[in-house]
């Protein structure tokens, strides 16, 4: 057992906060920062749906993903002037579309689209599951907008969802893994989790051997942990973005 490289204890999230309405023009904006890793998620509204949604009086609510060329230690080329986005981005925006829909009554949407923007600024590890955070108060500002507005009768929200990283490591079982911890991780896993205790979605893997049942039980109750903070800190970003706004 080794101590972790940032120090934190096993079950400690690296710093977090959130700024919300950092995006001014969007709907609803926030910039997550995570430790080293920075993402700004903003949230688009339209008045239309996918093809496939016209005349079911469904709304859609999607997301995309990318990467500044210097938000990692070397530059890495535009996806736009290659032509075609990595199977790596398109993965996670749709992990992060699928995430919000969990929590979206998409009927009470009614037929538009919100569409959430989330670009990594910088990258320190954990860059999918910021995103997820972040884009949660970003669409949750975004349907406020709806509803003061008058376009919304009331928020089609069923819950919050936030997601963190956990790992088996040199220390153990980890919580919020940065860089340094993920690239050199025996296993690791992200969990998507709702404040009410439903479970969206889980990816974990083994780099080098299977991993037991009982070590997975115990990254699950380190996210919940994890989760817990972030939940809170969601919240708290939402309430200074409404204060804000019925300020004089």
């Amino acid at each position: 057992m080794t101590t972790r490289p940032s120090g934190r204890a096993p079950d400690a999230l690296r710093a977090i906060s959130i700024e919300p309405g950092f995006a001014h023009h969007a709907e609803g904006s926030a910039l997550i920062r995570m430790g080293g890793t920075e993402v700004l998620c903003a949230a688009t509204v339209e008045s239309r749906v996918p093809p496939f949604l016209r005349g079911q009086g469904k709304g859609w609510v999607t997301a995309e993903y990318g990467m500044l060329p210097r938000a990692t230690h070397t530059r890495g080329g535009r996806e736009a002037a290659k032509g075609k986005q990595s199977g790596r981005t398109q993965e996670i925006q749709r992990l992060i579309g699928r995430s919000l829909r969990a929590v979206v009554d998409l009927e009470a949407l009614g037929e538009m689209s919100i569409t959430v923007d989330c670009d990594v600024l910088n990258a320190d590890g954990g860059t999918r599951c910021a995103s997820i955070t972040g884009a949660w108060v970003a669409l949750r500002l975004a349907l406020e907008t709806l509803v003061r507005n008058r376009v919304l009768a009331r928020l089609p929200l069923t819950a919050q969802v936030a997601a963190v990283s956990c790992g088996l490591t040199g220390a153990g079982a980890v919580l919020d893994l940065d860089y340094d911890e993920d690239s050199a991780a025996a296993a690791d896993a992200n969990f998507v989790l709702t404040e009410t205790g439903g479970i969206v979605e889980i990816q974990a893997t083994a780099e080098h051997a299977p991993f037991a049942q009982d070590q997975f039980d115990t990254l699950l109750r380190l996210a919940r942990t994890g989760t817990a903070q972030l939940f809170i800190a969601q919240r708290q970003a939402v309430d200074a973005a409404l204060t804000a706004r019925t300020a004089p």
